[in-house]
């Protein structure tokens, strides 16, 4: 994941990890590798990457119940290569077999032994003239000797029950997603190789891979399918969670390619983004087992009638069907899990709603204030939840003071927070009412709850903070449609607003009155702004 392309992201809200691990197990290709992990006896013999043998892999196709499909085969040695790469199962080679038992070298000891090794088996089996202690039935499950392994073709190693197996049943929920992020890690880089079509036309006279004519960058590729994910959990998140919508194909294939501020893409990206569909739609195939995602592929039809020409839509004027064909995309909740954590573990911010409930009310407000409205009051809430209510009030109202620039935004969410707290917050919102930077907002509570022996405010006090609430706004980064109207309201009912205005105390006097000389609605008093701000930005000392 790259942490350069996304730095910050917005927060989302995940499921619990109980749920998480529920659908971790539920996703379909864990639940087979779980199950061939269970199935696997100690010590069977395994290939030079681990891989189950010939003989053995219809036996796992069968408990698998693929019976019967084409792919049944492919789908167990994909099982069986999560639950290796998961220690799930645990693959110990012949050398250290042999090395761990003090036998020496495997060979070695084959060649003492091969005159015998058929009656070995065979007292094994319980056939032979008398059983020693460890004969009989129990034996099949023993591991098999070193040197008989040696001489087997094929056979480079054992397997058996790996110890994190029992974490499946026994763990915590944390273990059970520690695990599926394995999976999921193993899954990813199966999908970023090519498909065997390409690897066996690569094949070079000497039954090797040649990358030159594969034109196939391991690291490129696994980039590509990191920045896919990644630009589609930015998709994904939306205001205080995450959206169901799914994304078409096209619109996350052209956010790769698609350079950015092109708006009529040349036949030569329309290409492109033609190619990256049909790479994501291979990939997408792999990853929908996992549970990552849930995914509608290309249209096979569509596939078909675009033969070689451009896989893209035709016209602007499909309706969602149409656009369906193209294919469909989107992250589950377990998918949003998984990215989040690997963006983590590149280094990329990836909030979460909740992350800040152990924090104190001062690292709340700082990271509300970057945080969308919904997602901001989603995590304020929870805050608040964990805490007596009046203790968190207070809180609350110390972290909101500040002269600093992010005082103004601090506020605006302390409203925010404040504005479900009832009747039992009121003495301590009261108690603030002669502050200077917190009166105003403790007497528009107070007014929104209908209190009538509310104290006038002070004129200093209404223009600071009138000036505190429109720094606010602009300190979102977003100049609202409703800003405007704002502005005009406040000037509306204060007579003589901008002679005074440019005198409040207020670190953001300058930028707000620059704003409303920007941004008023009436023309004279966008001339009278202006003029203000000039007077602020003189009456402020030099590098300010």
């Amino acid at each position: 994941m790259s942490a350069e392309a996304h730095p910050t992201l917005p927060p989302v809200r995940l499921h619990s990890e109980a749920e998480l691990a529920r659908d971790a197990l539920a996703a379909p290709l864990f639940a087979r590798a779980v199950r061939l992990a269970r199935w696997t006896a100690p010590g069977t013999p395994v290939g030079s990457g681990g891989e189950l043998l010939a003989d053995r892999l219809p036996e796992a196709v069968r408990l698998l119940g693929f019976e019967g499909d084409e792919d049944g085969a492919a789908y167990a040695s994909e099982a069986w290569r999560v639950a290796v790469d998961t220690g799930l199962v645990e693959v110990t080679d012949i050398e250290d077999l042999a090395e761990g038992r003090g036998e020496g070298p495997a060979d070695d000891r084959a060649d003492d032994r091969a005159d015998d090794r058929d009656e070995d088996r065979a007292e094994e089996r319980g056939e032979g003239p008398a059983e020693e202690p460890g004969d009989g039935p129990a034996a099949e499950h023993a591991e098999p000797d070193a040197a008989d392994l040696a001489d087997d073709d094929g056979v480079f190693g054992v397997a058996g029950p790996g110890e994190d197996l029992a974490l499946v049943t026994g763990g915590a929920p944390g273990d059970v997603l520690d695990l599926w992020l394995a999976a999921l890690d193993a899954v990813l880089a199966d999908a970023a190789v090519p498909d065997l079509d390409d690897l066996v036309d690569a094949l070079d006279s000497g039954g090797e891979i040649d990358f030159t004519r594969l034109d196939w960058n391991p690291q490129r590729e696994a980039d590509f399918l990191d920045g896919v994910l990644a630009n589609l959990y930015l998709l994904t998140v939306a205001e205080g969670g995450a959206t169901d919508t799914p994304v078409p194909l096209p619109v996350l294939a052209a956010s790769m390619v698609v350079p950015d501020g092109m708006v009529e893409p040349t036949n030569e990206v329309l290409e492109q983004v033609s190619d990256a569909m049909m790479r994501l739609d291979d990939q997408f195939r792999q990853l929908e087992p996992i549970g990552l995602v849930d995914f509608r592929p290309v249209d096979e039809e569509l596939m078909a009638e675009a033969d070689d020409e451009d896989l893209l839509p035709a016209s602007d004027d499909l309706d969602d069907e149409d656009v369906s064909r193209y294919g469909m995309v989107r992250l589950t909740p377990l998918g949003l899990y998984g990215i989040r954590a690997r963006m983590r573990e590149a280094g990329v911010e990836a909030p979460a709603i909740g992350d800040l409930a152990g924090k104190g009310a001062d690292a709340l407000l700082d990271a509300v204030s970057g945080y969308p409205e919904g997602a901001a009051q989603a995590e304020i809430e929870q805050w608040i939840e964990g805490r007596e209510l009046t203790e968190a009030v207070g809180e609350l109202l110390a972290a909101a003071r500040g002269g600093d620039p992010g005082g103004p935004l601090r506020r605006l969410r302390c409203q925010q927070a404040l504005a479900p707290a009832g009747p039992v917050a009121e003495p301590v919102i009261r108690a603030v009412l002669d502050d200077a930077e917190l009166g105003g907002l403790a007497r528009v509570w107070l007014a929104e709850r209908g209190a009538t022996d509310v104290p006038a405010p002070s004129e200093a006090m209404v223009f600071w903070l009138t000036v505190d609430t429109i720094a606010a706004q602009l300190a979102e980064g977003v100049e609202s449609d409703e800003l405007p109207s704002l502005m005009a309201n406040l000037t509306a009912h204060h007579t003589g607003f901008f002679d005074a205005a440019w005198r409040v105390e207020h670190p953001y006097t300058a930028q707000v009155l620059e704003a409303m000389g920007r941004l008023h609605p009436d023309r004279k008093s966008a001339k009278e702004a202006r003029k203000a701000a000039f007077k602020a930005r003189s009456r402020q000392p030099s590098g300010a």
